[in-house]
């Protein structure tokens, strides 16, 4: 071929080349845009549910935060019953009134889980904020110090072992229960279980009826024993109406008269010398009132303080035709 054919066939080629490119160009320019578009949108719906996702959780790990601060850290019970509003922090240093009873027990424990780990014996160090309450409450507070005292208390931990703590979840029992103390969850009683309580009751019933009657004989028995109503003086001749429980303390346990060469036994009680002598005599060794094992040589005489007490108590003679009152020590002389 001649040379001016080569460059027309070239000229040819490139103006077809051209004209194709332009065609797909007009082909991309007439596509609809809305697949981009959608997958955009989705992208920024995906990020604003995350967002708000995200939040909602922030906020609520915030409150089960709030929550766990109302509870006690050891029995799980809410601060809030208690009317003075007492707590104690579990990282804190022990208080002044505990320290001084630590110091009379030569025991030494300066800060909270020290002492935390010896009486619950659980360590509190590792504990989290948003797990672990960060105070206890008073009446464990209580708890530890009847562990290092002698007086007797009547607290108890409500609990068979401290509280296990664990992280926010959807079925969180903290967030549902922070006002009231966490406590078991209650099942609904099936009417088997109804019935079998009500036998249980009442065998207990029956029980509790038979033992209060022995009692009852046991005592008219030990009336009987003693025989010694003439002897010492009723309660009734004391010229000074004394509060009960007073009159009961100053009284002999067996025939409820007041006590003449009152003795203590090794349970703690007072008879007088010759009524606990006989019941011993008849019904064996053991104390006519808690049946604890006693002998006529475990009988001491009571302190100084309540014979001097009972020696100044106020009296009037029983004879019918005598108006005469005196103190009950004077009155062996009378």
């Amino acid at each position: 071929k001649s040379l001016p054919e080569e460059s027309h066939l070239a000229n040819n080629d490139n103006g077809e080349r051209t004209a194709s490119l332009d065609k797909v160009n007009d082909a991309m320019t007439l596509m609809p845009q809305e697949p981009f578009q959608k997958g955009q949108n989705l992208n920024s719906g995906m990020q604003t549910r995350d967002k708000d996702a995200f939040s909602v959780n922030q906020r609520e790990i915030d409150a089960h935060q709030v929550n766990l601060q109302h509870l006690c850290r050891l029995c799980g019970g809410s601060l809030k019953n208690d009317p003075y509003k007492r707590s104690h922090p579990v990282h804190g240093p022990v208080d002044d009134e505990m320290q001084a009873l630590l110091r009379k027990k030569e025991r030494r424990a300066t800060s909270w889980p020290d002492l935390l780990n010896k009486v619950f014996k659980i360590d509190v160090r590792g504990d989290l904020d948003t797990i672990h309450p960060t105070n206890f409450c008073h009446n464990c507070w209580s708890v530890i110090q009847r562990k290092f005292s002698n007086v007797p208390c009547e607290v108890y931990f409500p609990r068979k072992g401290t509280m296990e703590w664990h992280p926010h979840s959807t079925s969180c029992d903290v967030c549902g229960t922070s006002s009231h103390g966490i406590k078991r969850k209650k099942q609904d009683p099936s009417p088997q279980g109804g019935k079998k309580l009500r036998i249980i009751a009442e065998r207990a019933r029956k029980i509790m009826y038979a033992r209060s009657q022995k009692q009852a004989n046991n005592k008219s028995i030990m009336k009987k024993i003693t025989n010694c109503k003439k002897i010492h003086l009723s309660t009734k001749m004391l010229t000074v109406e004394h509060p009960v429980d007073f009159v009961k303390s100053i009284s002999c346990q067996i025939r409820e008269h007041i006590l003449a060469d009152p003795v203590e036994t090794t349970c703690k009680h007072l008879f007088c010398r010759l009524c606990i002598l006989k019941c011993l005599k008849v019904i064996g060794s053991y104390c006519p009132s808690c049946r604890y094992p006693c002998f006529p040589t475990d009988l001491v005489n009571p302190v100084r303080s309540f014979l001097s007490i009972l020696n100044t108590l106020a009296v009037r003679c029983p004879v019918k035709d005598c108006h005469e009152e005196g103190t009950l020590g004077k009155y062996s002389r009378h």
